[in-house]
């Protein structure tokens, strides 16, 4: 099971094309200035098995003719046993997988956990690094200071990706009246210092 704090089944603005995008809940790196503070806490959000997962995801690429899924949170990584068998059925489908980290490239590879490594071995972009103000940019796409990395772990995209053009920002209203951002990090963190 996963614990997921919220999944969007097409969006332009988490990677390139359209994608299924997957937040996970908890995070212990506790970035200052996080633009996704409530996906940090260790608390039971949506429990939900790799299936069922994986069947929405299907519906997402039959519906909207998806290209990929994007991993986000929290931290994927803290879930990497789930989100590897996840990552497992998401490449079957033939689909491309991105996936956002607190962890560096680095950091991942020495941790020593096969579950880690296997999540890994499932992506095609790997944005790592922590979220840092003081190095706060705006110079490329997805990430939000200097220090993150785009790793390429497979051919399908390059670094033409970190400065195409690509939606900046999304909002959906729930059904509660809810306002739901994602998107550009520096237009999330502007929202959240703002309001």
């Amino acid at each position: 099971m996963l614990n997921i704090a919220r999944f969007i089944p097409c969006t332009k603005a988490e990677g390139i094309g359209k994608r299924f995008c997957i937040w996970v809940q908890g995070c212990n790196l506790a970035c200052p200035n996080c633009c996704n503070l409530a996906l940090q806490p260790f608390i039971p959000r949506n429990l939900m098995s790799t299936q069922k997962l994986l069947g929405l995801i299907a519906q997402s690429k039959k519906a909207h003719n998806i290209e990929g899924v994007t991993f986000l949170g929290g931290e994927p990584f803290l879930q990497a046993k789930g989100l590897s068998k996840l990552a497992k059925g998401i490449r079957q489908m033939g689909l491309s997988i991105i996936c956002f980290s607190g962890f560096t490239h680095k950091e991942i590879l020495n941790s020593h956990i096969s579950e880690r490594a296997e999540l890994l071995s499932y992506l095609d972009v790997l944005i790592d690094g922590r979220y840092i103000q003081e190095q706060k940019s705006s110079s490329r796409n997805l990430v939000g200071s200097s220090n993150q990395r785009f790793i390429y772990l497979t051919d399908r995209y390059d670094s033409s990706i970190e400065s195409s053009s690509l939606t900046e920002l999304e909002v959906r209203l729930t059904s509660d009246s809810i306002a739901l951002f994602n998107g550009n990090p520096h237009l999330m963190s502007s929202l959240l210092t703002t309001h």
